[in-house]
């Protein structure tokens, strides 16, 4: 008998995939909650309470239907202090079904929530903010011995100054730091930038920013107590935004790259300073972290989503066993 090829494989390609494996994946994107799901998990990450009270459905049944997403390879899992939060997994390219999932997920990311679960993901996002507002407002001074548990300015702000003074910026006259902490690196922006603006949603922490920038005598910095989406900035205005080990804090770090590339003039650039993925656990209490650091990949794609090219990559090794990445994104258009 003559064997037959499958039609999507090339007569020299091995066939590596099973039609279980494609029934799984395609059952997987067979219901309404589940794609729900996926376009949850689209952006951001999720703990299964969140889902729970975001979908508004029982645990043991969403439970059920995060087993058959993850069976399916289309969602992965990630501990993130003591909750275990889900996301979308990101397709290597290395499986055979890879560009199945890709197409599944992308079907997903665009289906339209309901106005109420929209408000529920708000209303998640909330909670997450002010928790973390919550923490800064009550450690303010104690911010320093907090961020050098894990790695404070000096660990990276030479190499950061560096970067600056090597990169050539289309122009210099406006610069934004997002989350400033103290304000230690805000005198190196406001050397290197005519006007720069401090943008913090922690008005105790933008106090103490402003008092290090008084003492220094540096007169060139606005502080804005908002946050990035409701910032009153003018759009496509900013040649150089800094977030440095901000993302970790913030309830969707995917939305700040959003944000901010509505915010870069065209040319404009990012760099983001931020720990890779890590599993010290204590960092969620001791530094009010609520994400163990990132994958260099993460970064990346959520900056692609948001429309910035990447210009570069460095990783820096510390003493206390974490990885820091220095990593820098632009607008083109």
């Amino acid at each position: 008998m003559k064997s037959v090829t499958p039609l999507h494989l090339a007569p020299d390609q091995p066939y590596n995939g099973s039609v279980e494996a494609v029934v799984a994946v395609c059952k997987a994107g067979a219901d309404t909650l589940r794609v729900q799901v996926l376009s949850l998990l689209h952006k951001n990450s999720f703990s299964v309470g969140e889902l729970v009270e975001i979908l508004g459905v029982r645990q043991s049944a969403l439970s059920h239907h995060l087993k058959i997403l993850a069976q399916a390879e289309l969602v992965t899992t990630r501990r993130e202090g003591n909750s275990i939060f889900y996301r979308q997994t990101m397709a290597t390219g290395k499986s055979p079904l890879d560009a199945l999932r890709v197409a599944i997920l992308a079907e997903a990311a665009s289906a339209q929530l309901e106005p109420v679960t929209v408000q529920r993901v708000q209303a998640v996002y909330q909670a997450r903010t002010d928790a973390s507002v919550a923490f800064f407002e009550s450690n303010a001074e104690k911010f320093r011995d907090e961020q050098d548990l894990i790695a404070d300015h000096y660990h990276y702000g030479d190499a950061l100054a560096q970067l600056l003074d090597d990169t050539l910026f289309h122009n210099q006259e406006t610069a934004l730091e997002i989350g400033p902490g103290d304000g230690a690196f805000l005198q190196e922006l406001s050397k290197r930038f005519v006007k720069v603006t401090a943008v913090d949603t922690s008005a105790e922490m933008l106090n103490k920013a402003k008092r290090l920038c008084d003492a220094q005598q540096v007169d060139n910095v606005e502080f804005v107590h908002t946050d990035t989406a409701s910032a009153s900035i003018t759009a496509h205005s900013i040649d150089c935004a800094v977030i440095n080990m901000v993302l970790h804090h913030v309830p969707a770090p995917s939305d700040i790259f959003r944000d901010v590339a509505k915010l870069l003039a065209p040319q404009g650039i990012l760099t983001v300073t931020e720990l890779c993925r890590h599993e010290q656990t204590w960092a969620h209490k001791a530094c009010g972290d609520l994400w163990l650091g990132f994958e260099p990949e993460e970064l990346a794609t959520w900056a692609r989503a948001a429309g910035l090219s990447e210009r570069s990559q460095v990783i820096l090794a510390q003493r206390n066993g974490f990885q820091i990445q220095i990593r820098q994104f632009q607008r083109l258009q």
